[in-house]
């Protein structure tokens, strides 16, 4: 595995099974890989308050796992290329934290 795959598995296990609202994060990343969004579009799809998006798509970006585009009201959020290229790596990471979810 390359060194953004294994980068990339440890931040999405933080983000996703390490932190709380990791289930939302992770919602986001699968609904931003169907199609880019703003964060309106992401809260609407997601049933979700504006604000909170707003929060869990900054620390995705802080994190490298999406990017934006565009300025104020026009942002659209896209995943990374990296992102893109190692979804693999989320798909396993979501995989184990809702089987441990069923589990509980």
């Amino acid at each position: 595995m390359d060194y953004w795959a294994e980068k990339l598995r440890y931040i999405l296990g933080w983000l996703i099974t390490g932190t709380r609202g990791g289930a939302m994060r992770a919602k986001i990343i699968m609904a931003l890989k169907d199609s880019p969004m703003n964060a309106n579009q992401l809260a609407n799809l997601l049933r979700v308050d504006y604000r909170t998006i707003r929060h869990h798509l900054e620390v995705l970006e802080k994190n490298r796992i999406v990017i934006s585009v565009g300025e104020k009201y026009s942002v659209t959020y896209f995943l990374t290329p990296e992102m893109v290229e190692n979804y693999a790596v989320f798909e396993e990471i979501w995989k184990k934290f809702r089987e441990k979810k069923k589990r509980k």
